[in-house]
């Protein structure tokens, strides 16, 4: 509601004045005059009534603008029958009747617009005092809105978030949303009709169905730039950060997931997400449930730091595996806080009660349901204990947790700072553990969003050497659990399974951190270039380049590893056959021919007169990186092969 709008009015109402007096004067003696007149005090009565609401600006504008044009109008009509000429003069002036109704109509339209400005500015007075609002229906469309039926439904309900119950601006909130899912443009006039700010607004103070309406609307509005900006200057980064610490569940999941579509439209929403602790609180809601490490994620609080720790585990998953070489943390530190303060009951007793305490919360805890002993119970901000987390269904657990896994994943896109945060807070270990098992009801969903969200990360470490050496260093058991679930599901080499792609991806920009005996990678991504789907033989091809390339320190090793696992037969194939693969597949040989020519399985696949054929192919040698690599392969090839060893 704008206090701009007001000042607008001045001008209407003077002149809608001016156009009575004229139309009441003596001189008119023409009876549409007096309707005129009673038009024209009718539309100054609203006016006057109109400066003394609150009113929505946006629409406002448009009636202020379409009454002025009303009034001018109709003040030339009054004002030709106002002029003091000869009564023979006056009846002679060009002031057709038929133009009276016309006039009489854009005033009445006038009228009713100003109305419904005023009706939806204004809170009901006949809504009770639980908040039910008996004003469920549209209130009337105004005649300005005609051309765009639309337009006049966003007004109605951003109108509705200003002044209606909290039930009303929960309903209004999920319409919006609605709109702005179906359509850019509705998106886009939401923005443009000031509809953020209420939004925002009812995110932070409404009840749980407005709250989750409210952030998935928000979330929805960011599809441009400049729609993203305004969401900025608006502060959601900060609200949605908030959201996430609070429950219930369905509102973080919704605020989860805003994050994600917000972080894919603008690299400035990662930043801000960042620096307002989006990551933490993600990695928090990941971990609940899912690692039994779960003390590196939440608050520091004595629960956290005097509950006994969990019977071990049988050794049966790669989870336990990790788990078991990873050095348990030292009691009393907290690895992960959060913002949220210790319950208030433990930290108010002594040091003697808190023994006694968590005594007591067990015993209450197992009157009402036992958890399984081998994984303690984490809140809705990660903290271990009965808490509102468990009081959700398994479904809302599972949709937040692949909530958080997607907000990770657009977080993470190309961001080192962002990656860094997941990485030392041992999200690595969370992705792993959802490769291998999933999540209840989240399924597929959250197993590619965990893969994607490591698919992230690793490019970023690829081209970052203190990510690369920090995270996926070769001894650490977060890297440890993540490669062998990436292998796993390349050995599979489904490609119906959508996790197939980032995977392949993933070991690729991997590449540089695996030892020299590491050599159980080559041949899972070989295996994939025969009579493969193109998209998976093209991966898989830039994948193993990266093990080839010069820059991997350790390429002799891999390339020889490539050609021992038959992959100079498959890339002389593609060549030959490929089509859309034969670029990569030929820098790939070539980068073999440059690094081991003395291979006999080169000579026998035939890799000299390949490169001798693909050199007489212009649609090949335009490429730069094939005119930079060919020649000194051939060169290499000629070197240390006999003629005759070339079939």
């Amino acid at each position: 509601m704008g206090e701009g709008v007001k000042a607008l009015l001045a001008k209407p109402i003077k002149l809608a004045d001016q156009v009575a007096k004229q139309s009441g004067s003596g001189q008119c003696l023409r009876p549409e005059c007096k309707d005129l007149r009673a038009r024209a005090e009718k539309l100054a009565e609203v006016l006057r009534q109109a400066a003394r609401a609150e009113l929505y600006e946006r629409p406002a504008e448009r009636i202020v603008a379409g009454t002025l044009q009303a009034l001018g109008k109709a003040g030339g009509m009054s004002a030709r029958c106002f002029e003091s000429h000869s009564r023979l003069r006056r009846f002679l002036t060009f002031n057709p009747v038929s133009g009276f109704p016309r006039t009489l109509a854009l005033l009445d339209t006038a009228i009713e617009d100003v109305a419904w400005l005023i009706r939806i500015s204004s809170p009901r007075a006949d809504a009770d005092a639980n908040g039910a609002d008996d004003d469920a229906d549209l209130r009337g469309l105004p005649n300005i809105a005609q051309n765009e039926p639309i337009l006049f439904l966003i007004w109605d309900h951003i109108a509705r978030l200003h002044t209606g119950s909290l039930a009303v601006r929960a309903d209004s909130a999920s319409t919006l949303a609605s709109l702005a899912r179906d359509s850019p443009h509705f998106s886009k006039l939401i923005v443009e009709e000031d509809g953020i700010a209420p939004l925002v607004k009812l995110l932070k103070e409404g009840t749980d169905d407005g709250q989750e309406a409210a952030a998935t609307a928000l979330g929805f509005l960011g599809r441009d730039e400049g729609s993203v900006e305004k969401l900025l200057h608006a502060g959601v980064c900060s609200v949605y950060s908030a959201a996430l610490k609070e429950p219930p569940m369905r509102v973080q999941a919704a605020a989860a997931e805003a994050i994600a579509s917000l972080a894919h439209q603008s690299p400035r929403c990662q930043d801000l997400f960042a620096q307002n602790n989006a990551v933490r609180h993600l990695v928090g809601h990941l971990a609940a449930g899912t690692i039994q490490e779960h003390s590196r994620y939440s608050v520091g609080g004595s629960s956290t730091r005097h509950a006994a720790p969990p019977p071990p585990e049988h050794m049966r998953s790669l989870h336990s595996v990790v788990l078991a070489s990873t050095p348990s943390m030292l009691p009393g530190v907290s690895g992960y806080s959060s913002n949220e303060p210790p319950n208030s009951s433990e930290g108010s007793n002594g040091r003697n009660n808190q023994t006694q305490s968590a005594a007591a919360g067990r015993t209450t805890t197992s009157r009402v349901t036992a958890p399984p002993p081998s994984r303690p119970q984490l809140s809705s901000n990660g903290s271990s204990g009965r808490g509102p987390r468990e009081t959700e269904d398994p479904a809302t657990k599972a949709h937040m947790k692949a909530m958080a896994a997607k907000a990770l994943w657009k977080l993470a896109r190309g961001h080192p700072g962002v990656c860094k945060s997941i990485t030392e807070s041992r999200a690595l270990l969370c992705f792993a553990r959802l490769l291998e098992k999933g999540d209840d009801g989240a399924g597929t969903h959250l197993q590619y969003y965990s893969a994607m969200a490591i698919m992230e990360i690793t490019r970023v470490a690829e081209h970052n050497l203190a990510l690369r050496q920090s995270a996926f260093k070769p001894s650490s058991p977060p890297a440890k659990a993540v490669a062998e679930q990436l292998l796993s599901i390349v050995r599979k080499g489904e490609y119906d399974d959508l996790l197939l792609l980032p995977c392949i991806t993933s070991l690729g920009c991997l590449s540089r951190t695996f030892t020299a005996s590491e050599t159980r990678v080559i041949g899972p991504l070989v295996r994939l270039l025969d009579d493969r789907e193109p998209p998976v033989a093209k991966e898989a091809i830039v994948a193993l380049t990266k093990f080839a390339c010069t820059e991997n320190h350790l390429h002799v090793n891999h390339c020889r590893a490539i050609v021992d696992d038959g992959g100079a037969r498959h890339l002389v194939q593609l060549v030959y056959l490929g089509d859309e693969l034969q670029i990569e597949a030929l820098i790939l040989l070539c980068y073999i021919a440059l690094h081991v020519p003395e291979s006999e399985e080169v000579a026998q696949a035939g890799v000299l007169a390949v490169l001798l054929w693909a050199s007489k192919q212009g649609q090949l040698v335009q490429d730069l990186r094939v005119e930079r690599l060919l020649s000194d392969a051939k060169g290499r090839l000629d070197l240390f092969q006999s003629r005759g060893s070339i079939i």
